[in-house]
């Protein structure tokens, strides 16, 4: 390890803010900006970062680790223990020095803070809880605050840093619990799903306690909800009637109930151990603490990385749907695995990393959260991998066909959700313009529908938009696919789309 002792706050800085990157929760802008005259304000590359509120907007974070030390040696970790790279740690007066400087200048509006762990977990989160303490009481920062919890830390201490942040997330590392026992020797599945056991709670109790400075619940839990299954959580006695009940024109989902440790289902494999028991209270220093912020009311998230165990889209989708089914997380971010230690026990990569599958499993999230999907649904044990050429959505409906088409004149909200090119927005008005009347194409394109997909899987009053258009999966395919530049790129100079005849020698060298 390279320790740089007498490093000053701005090496420091260059040198945790850099170490923070793989941390997909927020991108980085790496703009720099020097000020002009006439203009006010400047850039500054060294952590800022952009993220996204619920309501759309951009919001600048300052996004740093503690510290870049660790104890741990994860193999896929550029900080690991065994790495020679330079080290910082700030303290907890430099944190909120940095924070509240670039907040006067208008660099930032908030904090993401994550780190190494030094020493021990609960060293390392008596830390961070120190400088949250000092940031929100000493220096009065009002501004938003992403803190990362340390896996086997005390409740003691996760308790307290949820008092003062604003969203926390504990990493889930890799979807499945064999790759971390390979990987990630000395963490488990324990020690980071106890403590979003503890936080999901707590939450539940200041919700319950404080109203909405408790935080609202997922968009997964609203979907569910809707759509009439129990989750833990939900008002199990008011939906118990429509639990088991399918929506019109579409596949009869699993029978889902709840006990006592959370949602139990036909499938069990998406579930991968995903269980805690729930604890009889999570909040404990109600009296210590100012309430007026409520307890991590911006919900919580987590993070896996993508490609470095060899587990296949399906099971990544199945732990994504149990985190949310069990957890209520707000948001599940997927970081394409990237090979910064060339480890013998991690897999070569051929070429870049794998961005369009992360792509895909975000476009997947989506249609988990707020359409309605189930992973098995999207995907199964015989199919495992997403088509990377062709969204989810696309995807599953080509293997469908007997769903489509969707007539818009009658279809229900969650059929329409079903349909591509037709998202959440254009469904409620799609729903809603048929008050007024008749819709005809020309007025779906209005509306925001996305034409160039939808228009094979639609009818309006009974005709199809065009009359040669057919409900056949390789002509729609061949459609959607046919001004995608990428399609063949990864397949070499020489492949062409003339058609192979009986006399080509495609065996070439036996």
């Amino acid at each position: 390890m390279i320790f740089q002792e007498n490093a000053t706050l701005k090496q420091k800085l260059e040198i945790l803010s850099d170490a923070a990157k793989y941390d997909v929760a927020c991108t980085s802008s790496g703009v720099e900006r020097k000020g002009k005259k006439g203009q006010i304000g400047n850039s500054v590359a060294s952590g800022i970062c952009h993220s996204f509120a619920a309501d759309g907007r951009c919001i600048s974070l300052l996004k740093i680790l503690f510290t870049n030390e660790c104890i741990y040696n994860c193999k896929y970790c550029i900080n690991r223990c065994t790495n020679d790279v330079p080290r910082a740690t700030f303290t907890p007066e430099e944190v909120c020095t940095l924070t509240i400087e670039f907040y006067r200048r208008n660099y930032i509006e908030g904090l993401f803070l994550s780190s190494g762990i030094i020493e021990s977990p609960d060293y390392t989160m008596e830390l961070i809880c120190r400088t949250l303490h000092d940031l929100r009481r000493l220096y009065r920062f009002n501004g938003y605050v992403h803190c990362k919890a340390i896996p086997g830390a005390s409740p003691e201490l996760i308790e307290e840093a949820g008092w003062y942040a604003d969203r926390m997330s504990i990493n889930l590392e890799l979807p499945t619990a064999q790759g971390l026992r390979e990987l990630a020797p000395n963490k488990n599945r324990k020690t980071i799903l106890t403590p979003m056991r503890q936080i999901q709670n707590g939450m539940a109790e200041s919700r319950a306690e404080l109203g909405m400075k408790g935080g609202n619940q997922s968009a997964y839990w609203y979907t569910q909800k809707r759509l009439g299954r129990a989750l833990p959580g939900a008002d199990i006695a008011a939906i118990g009637e429509k639990t088991n009940s399918n929506v019109k024109g579409l596949p009869q989902q699993g029978i889902i109930r709840a006990d006592g440790t959370g949602l139990v289902r036909e499938n069990p494999q998406a579930e991968n151990s995903l269980s805690v028991k729930n604890a009889s209270t999570a909040l404990s220093q109600w009296k210590h603490r100012d309430t007026s912020r409520g307890f991590v009311p911006s919900g919580q998230s987590t993070q896996m990385i993508i490609g470095a165990a060899g587990e296949s889209d399906y099971e990544i989708m199945a732990v994504t749907e149990a985190l949310y089914q069990k957890f209520d997380l707000k948001r599940v971010f997927y970081s394409a695995f990237i090979n910064v230690n060339q480890d013998a026990n991690l897999p070569a990569l051929r070429g870049q990393p794998p961005l369009r599958r992360e792509h895909r499993l975000y476009q997947a999230d989506f249609l988990l959260r707020y359409y309605g999907f189930r992973a098995e649904e999207l995907l199964s044990e015989k199919r495992p991998f997403f088509n990377t050429y062709l969204d989810p959505k696309c995807d599953w409906a080509l293997g469908h066909l007997e769903h489509f088409p969707v007539e818009i004149n009658t279809a229900g909200f969650d059929v329409l959700l079903r349909v591509p090119g037709i998202g959440t927005k254009s469904a409620k008005r799609i729903v809603e313009a048929r008050k007024s009347g008749s819709l005809d194409y020309h007025a779906l394109k209005a509306i925001g529908v996305v034409m160039k997909r939808a228009i094979y899987f639609i009818t309006c009053n009974g005709r199809m938009m065009y009359h040669f258009l057919k409900i056949d999966e390789d002509y729609i395919t061949r459609n959607l696919l046919e001004n995608d530049k990428d399609v063949m790129k990864d397949f070499g100079e020489k492949v062409t789309y003339k058609q192979l005849s009986l006399f080509d020698d495609y065996a070439e060298g036996g």
